[in-house]
């Protein structure tokens, strides 16, 4: 009895947290008709807000990769290996169409044409950013007309010469060149491509 009497007057004696008083619910000591009237309110300015839009899965249905080139080349090849990795994860097949010609400004068009819906996607390399000063007349603008979605592959690009080749260094090889005009040869993939 003396040992329930000790704590039940310890904790009595004890001050309050912070020496604060316990905070009150909110509405458990208003009137029930105001704190109706406070829901409504809250209620009535909820229609004023904008909903929130709900995101749909993506993809609904099939996509289609638009290549520039031709099948069978590196492009080309990237293209199908990353479209079947994303069919696999997406659960949506990712379908490869070859559009080559004109250093891709045929593929990209396509898909500047296309519903801007996200189902059409394009492979995109140094070319397209070489087909702006390349062509006079194209039928796109490719910084406003083509959005960015993913970064795919990075790759490094050398100079080779034959090692018989008097120039063994790029500024060498400069200065060869002004002084040989007409002389050398190059490889190339095509107009707009980086030099190979």
């Amino acid at each position: 009895m003396k040992t329930s009497l000790r704590r039940a007057a310890t904790r009595q004696s004890r001050p309050c947290r912070n020496n604060r008083p316990a905070p009150k619910r909110p509405y458990s000591s208003q009137h029930p008709r105001r704190r109706f009237l406070g829901l409504a309110a809250g209620a009535a300015a909820l229609s004023a807000v904008p909903r929130v839009a709900r995101a749909q899965a993506y993809p609904m249905r099939p996509v289609r990769i638009i290549v520039g080139f031709p099948a069978g080349g590196t492009t080309d090849l990237t293209a199908r290996v990353t479209g079947q990795w994303l069919s696999e994860r997406l659960g949506q097949p990712f379908i490869i169409e070859n559009r080559p010609g004109a250093a891709a400004n045929i593929a990209t068009e396509a898909v500047v044409n296309a519903p801007a819906d996200g189902y059409t996607l394009l492979i995109v390399g140094s070319w397209n950013a070489s087909n702006a000063t390349l062509y006079d007349k194209l039928n796109f603008n490719f910084i406003r007309d083509i959005a960015p979605v993913a970064g795919m592959i990075s790759d490094q690009l050398v100079m080779v010469v034959n090692p018989s080749f008097p120039a063994k260094t790029v500024p060498e090889f400069i200065t060869y060149a002004k002084a040989n005009p007409g002389k050398l040869n190059m490889a190339s993939p095509g107009t707009g491509t980086p030099l190979m």
